[in-house]
């Protein structure tokens, strides 16, 4: 049997979108200051000088920010949406990634359910209520976190959704964390949105992706459930993962997804955006602040203010310039 695929490339945060970050602060600090020296930067930011100078190298060798002057003393940040449409085609590559090895876990579950007697902490069961059996025994058994791939088709019947879903609320009131991607239309699903929308209220927190390989739930690292279906939507073929590089490599994969994913909010993703909305979230992107759109757009501090909040909020990001790229990927710019 064919050695599990090699987990996903480990995937840095946004770097120069996130202003807590090292090299947030330094890229940040550079949009305010153009040619600044690594000295100011320093200065400006609280931050050891060979720490910031370390911070250019690595923002240059990925392209967010260029010498100013031949002997590289001083330097220029990349412009805010160059950045952000660089990330993009970055994320681009790596849904490649992410379908590539989806296509090797499923090449790999077939060679293993044919060799499943031979291979250790594997059981292969068929059918939808044997999945809706695990998955139950996974929210019940689960003491730390369960994270969940969810796509269709789904299995259960209306009293069984209805069991999970008390199940997965009971379990978080318990303390346990949970983590789901979602497919990208899910808001859109009649049957999906008022659970996914219940439970995100209730404590879950949750991402969308367009491009999920399987269906899959990993309760803490014991024991991953992943839903094959058939040609034949009754044909069901459910894997029972136990500790072993296997589920390791389904680990690999979940977390992979998590970090290219978008956040979701109660809210949905579908919100619709007024033009004065897209024009703050495009200055947002730039690296404007509260009082340069204000002016802008001839509008009241204040309410900038209130409209970048909840612009945030609904875009599940913590920063502004995190909302620029959400924004960016949902197409409300």
């Amino acid at each position: 049997m064919p050695e599990p695929p090699e987990p996903l490339e480990r995937l840095e945060p946004l770097a120069p979108l996130d202003a807590g970050s090292e090299h947030g602060a330094v890229y940040q600090d550079l949009v305010r200051h153009p040619g600044a020296r690594a000295e100011e930067v320093a200065a400006r930011t609280g931050r050891d000088t060979a720490a910031v100078r370390a911070a250019l190298a690595e923002l240059a060798a990925q392209d967010h920010v260029v010498p100013a002057d031949p002997t590289a003393r001083t330097w220029e940040a990349q412009p805010p949406i160059r950045v952000v449409e660089t990330l993009l085609a970055r994320d681009l590559l790596r849904h490649a990634a992410a379908r590539q090895a989806g296509a090797d876990l499923e090449r790999f579950y077939r060679s293993a359910r044919r060799e499943a007697g031979r291979y250790e902490g594997l059981e292969v069961v068929e059918g939808g209520p044997r999945f809706i059996a695990a998955v139950k025994h996974m929210h019940r058994t689960a003491r730390n976190q369960v994270r969940i791939i969810d796509v269709p088709p789904y299995y259960g019947t209306p009293a069984d959704n209805i069991e999970l879903e008390e199940l997965q609320r009971g379990r978080m009131a318990a303390g346990v964390a949970y983590r789901t991607l979602y497919y990208e239309s899910a808001f859109d699903d009649p049957v999906t949105a008022p659970i996914m929308t219940r439970v995100i209220e209730a404590g879950e927190q949750a991402r969308t992706l367009a491009d999920l390989p399987l269906k899959l739930l990993i309760g803490d690292d014991q024991l991953a459930v992943a839903a094959l279906p058939g040609e034949d939507p009754a044909d069901l073929s459910v894997l029972l993962v136990r500790p072993s590089s296997l589920l390791r490599a389904l680990s690999n994969v979940f977390e992979s997804l998590w970090k290219l994913a978008v956040p979701a909010s109660a809210s949905g993703t579908g919100t619709h955006l007024d033009a004065r909305d897209r024009q703050i979230l495009t200055l947002m992107a730039s690296g404007a602040t509260d009082e340069a759109i204000a002016r802008r757009l001839d509008l009241g501090r204040r309410t900038v203010v209130r409209r970048v909040s909840a612009l945030q909020q609904a875009l599940g990001a913590t920063t502004r310039f995190q909302a620029g790229v959400q924004a960016a990927r949902r197409g409300w710019l």
